[in-house]
């Protein structure tokens, strides 16, 4: 067949390498019966990455039909026309996506009240309540800790799986990468310089005297910010929105993923997974790479470690 104008790709975590033959032959075969023309599979990475080309399917009929065919396995499925994959932006929320923590729940530890920030940190991310409100009333929990605390807690900081790789390969292949959180520059600052993210935003905490005041500084940065920021650094490059590409967790990330040409909902709440175009929940963050079309030996790999 000519060149398909859609694909489907197929990804496992690469700590749990299971996509087999017989797991891209079902999911071809899905497509084939609802009258897709498919190509032969194209293995990205063995055992973790596979694309099916496909012409004459919706994607999101492709993707559904394909989800179906896999049942129960830990495999991600990301369907979307082949115009415009390999993207020249990237907007990435930082805490449960490119670091494994929550940071004010972390700063919670120090003043006793870790499970209680948490929860309003769960319910925030899911959309039950407001996040603005959410974070002025987790950051009064703090009044008074030392500004210390805060390279303290930052050696609890973990980078998610593929968050270095991820970065690294973009920048590479000459894509802007901006971190954009609605945590603290305290952190964004740091993994910005970390992982070499061209940009970072994120909300100030008040420090007074050598102590947090328990204040968040104003303007919050928001969902509506998030997606302020997608617009403004694709306007500023000149970037078409079909190729940019957000990923995020929680409900203040939502506007963003649906306003990107591929926003992933990266193990996100559930009320963000259901709404999003793409999702990605049992992979690493090299599945944004391989949604892109990169091969194992496009991935750059790098040695780090935040902490």
């Amino acid at each position: 067949m000519t060149a398909s104008s859609a694909v489907v790709t197929l990804i496992a975590n690469p700590a749990a390498p299971v996509l087999d033959g017989d797991a891209a032959t079902a999911a071809r075969s899905a497509l084939q019966s609802l009258g897709a023309d498919t190509g032969r599979p194209d293995w990205l990475a063995p055992a973790v990455a596979c694309d099916l080309p496909f012409d004459g399917l919706a994607p999101e009929q492709a993707e559904a039909a394909v989800r179906q065919a896999l049942g129960g396995m830990a495999i991600d499925v990301i369907a979307q026309p082949t115009a415009d994959r390999r993207k020249r932006l990237l907007v990435a929320d930082m805490e449960s996506t490119i670091i494994r923590q929550e940071m004010l729940d972390e700063l919670g530890d120090y003043v006793g009240l870790k499970d209680h920030i948490a929860a309003i940190t769960a319910r925030a991310m899911n959309g039950e309540i407001d996040f603005k409100g959410a974070v002025h009333e987790r950051v009064a929990l703090l009044k008074g800790l030392p500004e210390t605390v805060l390279d303290e807690v930052w050696t609890r900081a973990e980078l998610m799986p593929g968050a270095a790789a991820l970065v690294a390969t973009m920048r590479a292949n000459g894509a802007t990468c901006a971190l954009v959180s609605g945590g603290f520059r305290a952190f964004t600052s740091r993994v910005r310089a970390l992982l070499g993210f061209d940009d970072d935003q994120g909300n100030e905490l008040e420090i007074a005297d050598g102590a947090l005041t328990g204040r968040a500084l104003e303007p919050i940065l928001d969902k509506d910010s998030k997606l302020q920021a997608l617009l403004r650094y694709a306007g500023a490059a000149r970037i078409r929105a079909e190729e940019t590409m957000a990923v995020g967790d929680g409900a203040n990330d939502l506007p963003m993923l649906l306003a990107a040409g591929l926003g992933v909902a990266y193990h996100a709440k559930p009320a963000v997974a259901a709404q999003a175009r793409a999702r990605v929940d049992h992979g690493d963050l090299t599945a944004l790479l391989y949604a892109q079309g990169y091969r194992a030996g496009d991935i750059v790999q790098t040695a780090a470690a935040a902490g």
